[in-house]
């Protein structure tokens, strides 16, 4: 990353921010997927959950914003999907917040596109 390190957030404090944000609006079945030693991988870390409904997927989405904003300091560099809010995809460069509506998750699989990663799941707080 350009700058200095004071200027640089941890990966490891996004993902928390990103989890805190989740489980603010009661997003269901987290799981981070750490990439750091996957060969060309697109990010250090993706955060992935989901969300009941379209309104609450946008939810969970706006409240990870929010508090990695304030936690962090950090804005998401691209964010995807909150017209139809079936698949939110907030990318923080080498932190990937996925949140998807159940379904659409099943679909994808991501925890099976990337199962060479390292991965942790997140009991429900509810």
């Amino acid at each position: 990353m350009i700058g200095n390190s004071n200027d640089v957030v941890s990966s490891e404090k996004l993902v928390e921010a990103i989890v805190e944000g989740i489980q603010e609006k009661k997003g269901n079945n987290i799981t981070i997927l750490d990439l750091r030693n996957i060969e060309n991988s697109i990010a250090e870390y993706f955060v992935i959950c989901e969300g009941d409904s379209n309104i609450h997927v946008d939810a969970v989405s706006e409240s990870i914003e929010e508090i990695v904003l304030n936690h962090a300091g950090e804005k998401p560099f691209h964010v995807e999907g909150k017209q139809n809010a079936e698949w939110v995809l907030m990318d923080y460069l080498n932190v990937v917040a996925h949140v998807f509506q159940k379904e659409i998750r099943q679909f994808y699989n991501l925890e099976e596109l990337w199962a060479d990663a390292a991965r942790t799941d997140i009991e429900n707080l509810f």
